[in-house]
């Protein structure tokens, strides 16, 4: 049995529903907490729940008593880490979710593989790590001790954390850098979602950094395959990037929207918040060596595959 927490959300979603179409069992765990439409989350389940061997059990990884308890009876072969508070933006307005979610949600997740003798969990880290890293591409051997958000401090923290149940308890642990995963069925706070939604409707969208801020798009079936690539890894403790190793300018980014939307988007040039990195660039050298990974889906081939879903969806997209 294969546990998925944030089984509801983007990658949780995507990534259960492959396993299960090979036939695997999968329990899955989710709060389906409101930060982004819950009307998403329970379209996401809907479809996991067609699958026989799927199970869902509604629960908050930050409340250990409700977690535990939840899952004790339950038998596990093996943990992927999905579930946290994600957003760089949100954690400037509400800190405390994000440690409670993040830091007691990941801590919870590890005690319960102890607990459970779950020898391996692949969990989920972030780009975000790197902060404002000057050399790129970013590598797994850069610093990453200045974060220049509390999001990207708590998947640090997460990080750190895991080298220490290892040391302590034995469990394998595989640390995955995401960076900047889009797609079908994507988290409608991230910048694509929000400038297709609003490129269809006709309404203003805001680039950040003039345009000019590169961002290492991933496809979401690319990134699944990491995952499971990392699932099957035979090594005591790992982190690795996931990532297309090559950077686009947003300008870019936004032609390509308009160009497979057929709709010239309205745009709104804005300085760079400061949360936010001017680049994010993943060195995926360790993802070669390791996990035989790389990049199969061009930017251009991913967001038409994305903006073909996009329009044949919109009816009920645009009610999210």
């Amino acid at each position: 049995m294969i546990l998925i927490t944030g089984v509801a959300g983007f990658i949780g979603f995507h990534l259960a529903r492959t396993l299960l179409e090979q036939g695997e069992d999968v329990i899955g765990v989710d709060n389906l907490n409101p930060y982004y439409s819950v009307k998403l989350k329970e379209k996401r389940l809907e479809i996991l729940s067609e699958y026989s061997n799927f199970s869902f059990i509604k629960t908050d990884l930050g409340n250990w008593n409700e977690f535990y308890s939840s899952l004790k009876d339950v038998p596990i072969d093996l943990i992927v880490h999905l579930g946290a508070q994600a957003g760089v933006r949100y954690s400037l307005e509400n800190p405390w979710v994000y440690i409670h979610s993040n830091e007691y949600g990941t801590l919870n997740v590890f005690e319960l593989a102890r607990r459970k003798d779950v020898e391996q969990v692949v969990y989920a880290s972030s780009s975000s790590v790197y902060g404002g890293n000057t050399k790129i591409p970013f590598s797994e051997n850069d610093r990453v001790d200045k974060p220049i958000s509390l999001y990207a401090a708590t998947k640090r923290a997460n990080e750190l954390m895991a080298y220490t149940y290892h040391h302590l308890y034995g469990t394998r642990m595989i640390g995955l850098r995401f960076f900047t995963v889009y797609g079908e069925f994507g988290r409608p706070d991230m910048a694509y979602f929000k400038f297709a939604k609003n490129i269809m409707l006709g309404k203003e969208i805001e680039i950040y950094g003039y345009g000019k801020l590169k961002r290492d798009f991933t496809y979401i079936s690319d990134i699944v395959e990491g995952i499971k690539r990392a699932m099957s890894l035979d090594t005591e403790y790992e982190i690795i990037n996931l990532g297309n190793n090559r950077p686009v300018e947003l300008d870019y980014f936004v032609s390509l929207l308009e160009k497979y939307l057929g709709k010239e988007a309205k745009k709104k040039y804005v300085e760079k918040p400061k949360a936010d990195v001017e680049i994010t660039y993943a060195d995926i050298t360790k993802a070669k060596e390791i996990l035989g990974w790389e990049p199969k889906v061009k930017i251009e081939d991913g967001l038409k595959k994305f903006c073909d879903w996009f329009v044949k969806n919109w009816e009920w997209i645009k009610t999210i």
